[in-house]
């Protein structure tokens, strides 16, 4: 019998709504609503189309998927959602991108049922941070300055580099995943009901430097916003949460002493060029660069206007130096617990994503952004000719033969 959740979890996850669902595969949109709701089920034709558009099997809709079996309710919840974006959060959106964890959250569970984790130190940072802001006096801008340095501090970050942003993040307990979002969203973040916390990188296509930030960006948020009901926001609220985290990125990627000593060897302070050396240390755009030095006085107001006019000028703001020399930095923690979950025998990664998960391998790939070609090594049939076998049974001939 066709289960008609299952097709509605996959058309929320793509973003798509029952209309141009009903558009992409000829059938009307009360049609697709009698689908999702059990009224009818598809025709063979129909599932043909529904399997290619989502990249699974023609049995994901005859059996409860793995979110009617495995899902926490209540565990994803969208009001909690933060975009790194230039415009207001979109409901269908957000509940896109909710359905689109709630699938990464069940993979991750998948995986790490037998796996110890140590302590997550992203927590224990976070219960760190309520506590200060919960009794701090400070002004606000205090408040984000000192938050952003202790979490340098806790995460085990060098005083003078950024290099391991991503594994320090990831290393922490924060699972970051890569996805096309769209234009218009950069990154968001999020913690679960229980306490996973999730950053999700958009636009594949950006600079290694303006990845930097946007890590930074959303890091602040899951430490100074914990919770906080972003759907809620009006548009001069959105700004200032906005407006916190990124002050959150620019205190914690350029940390004062060592930024303020680097200062002091840039001679003409309202040339981008100057600051090039900047960036490759510390693997921050040349704007942030300025905005960070701007913001603790090193230059005054009217030397940040020129510094800003000189960006635009030059065409810095599309694309910088070195924006093509610096490495992005990737999200592995969950390739490595893949890795470690295979090797160690706990999880059959073939058998998950064939029977367990019923879909195929691009699935996989839209749903982490870990390319196919990981995936498929774990596909490849292996096929045993006995070699150990017959090795051990030569042996053991051979050790006869001399004993005679």
């Amino acid at each position: 019998m066709f289960v008609g959740e299952n097709l509605t979890n996959l058309r929320i996850m793509h973003g798509y709504s029952r209309k141009q669902l009903s558009d992409l595969i000829g059938v009307t949109e009360q049609a697709v609503w009698q689908y999702e709701n059990n009224y009818t089920s598809p025709k063979m034709e129909i599932v043909n189309q529904l399997k290619r558009i989502f990249n699974v099997k023609s049995k994901y809709f005859y059996t409860k998927d793995i979110l009617n079996r495995s899902t926490i309710p209540g565990n994803v919840q969208v009001m909690n959602i933060a975009y790194r974006s230039k415009i207001m959060n979109v409901i269908s959106k957000t509940q896109a991108e909710a359905k689109h964890i709630e699938y990464l959250d069940t993979f991750i569970n998948n995986l790490t049922t037998r796996v110890k984790y140590p302590s997550m130190k992203i927590i224990k940072l976070r219960d760190e941070v309520i506590e200060y802001l919960n009794n701090s006096n400070d002004s606000r801008l205090t408040q984000i300055n000192k938050v952003a340095e202790l979490a340098r501090k806790r995460l085990d970050f060098r005083k003078d580099t950024n290099d391991d942003l991503m594994f320090l993040i990831e290393k922490s307990g924060v699972f970051v995943f890569e996805k096309a979002i769209g234009e218009e969203i950069d990154a968001y973040s999020l913690w679960t009901q229980y306490e996973r916390p999730y950053i999700i990188l958009g636009n594949m296509k950006r600079s290694a430097v303006r990845r930097n930030f946007d890590i930074a960006h959303e890091l602040g948020h899951l430490l100074l916003h914990y919770r906080l009901e972003f759907t809620s926001l009006d548009r001069k609220e959105h700004k200032i949460i906005e407006n916190e985290a990124n002050t959150f990125a620019g205190t914690f990627l350029l940390p004062e002493d060592e930024f303020v000593s680097d200062m002091k060897n840039i001679l003409h302070v309202t040339n981008p060029d100057a600051y090039i050396d900047l960036k490759k240390k510390w693997n921050t755009s040349l704007q942030v660069l300025g905005y960070r030095a701007a913001n603790l006085g090193i230059i005054d107001s009217k030397s940040h206007r020129n510094f800003y006019a000189a960006l635009h000028r030059k065409g810095y703001l599309k694309t910088e130096p070195l924006d093509e020399l610096i490495p992005l930095q990737k999200p592995m923690k969950i390739k490595s617990i893949i890795d470690l979950v295979s090797k160690k025998g706990l999880v059959d990664i073939h058998q998950m994503i064939e029977n367990e998960w019923k879909v195929d391998i691009s699935f996989f790939y839209r749903m982490t952004g870990i390319d196919s070609t990981f995936f498929e090594k774990y596909l490849a049939k292996k096929q045993d000719f006995g070699l150990e076998n017959i090795t051990d049974l030569s042996l053991r001939i051979s050790n006869k033969d001399k004993s005679i």
